[in-house]
């Protein structure tokens, strides 16, 4: 049920607001979570990357939801085993809140 209502939610703020707002890439972070939750990290991984990109271009690299982004980008990868990308992701994590 969380699941399709975030879905809902999305398709109203792309709609409304457009594709590249903060709210509308909030809502794709919250899907991807749950997605992840579910055990799709593949789609979970798809949603983090799509939001991470447009939150790097509408917000900038150092702003608080892109990093939060790629730590969560950084946590999904890890759960399938790619640690390496993680840590890597994690590192510019840090180094961009610094």
């Amino acid at each position: 049920e969380a699941e399709e209502l975030l879905r809902e939610c999305l398709k109203a703020r792309k709609n409304t607001l457009g594709e590249a707002h903060p709210s509308t890439l909030d809502s794709v972070h919250n899907l991807a979570n749950v997605v992840q939750e579910r055990g799709r990290d593949e789609e979970a991984e798809g949603l983090h990357c799509q939001c991470l990109n447009a939150r790097k271009t509408a917000l900038g690299d150092t702003h608080p939801s892109t990093l939060a982004s790629m730590s969560s980008l950084a946590l999904t990868v890890k759960k399938q085993g790619r640690y390496g990308e993680a840590e890597e992701l994690l590192r510019q994590c840090l180094e961009a809140r610094k």
